[in-house]
């Protein structure tokens, strides 16, 4: 069941890492304004931020329990 939840949390990872664009690049900024899904383009940065992170520490807490399981 844990290897099943990391496989799903490397997925949204992988996903989400694909959402970035650099600031020169008018992809989020642009896909932000025209839909207004994501809020302003700050503001969907910081969403993708604090999602990121949050995967990241979850992953590494499996990887971890997954390791010492072994």
């Amino acid at each position: 069941m844990l290897k099943i939840f990391g496989f799903i949390i490397s997925f949204f990872l992988i996903t989400i890492i694909f959402f970035y664009t650099s600031q020169e690049n008018a992809g989020l900024s642009s896909f932000a304004t025209k839909s207004d899904l994501l809020g302003s383009p700050s503001s969907a940065q910081r969403f993708l931020n604090i999602f990121t992170a949050v995967g990241i520490l979850m992953y590494v807490g499996i990887a971890i329990k997954l390791n010492l399981m072994n």
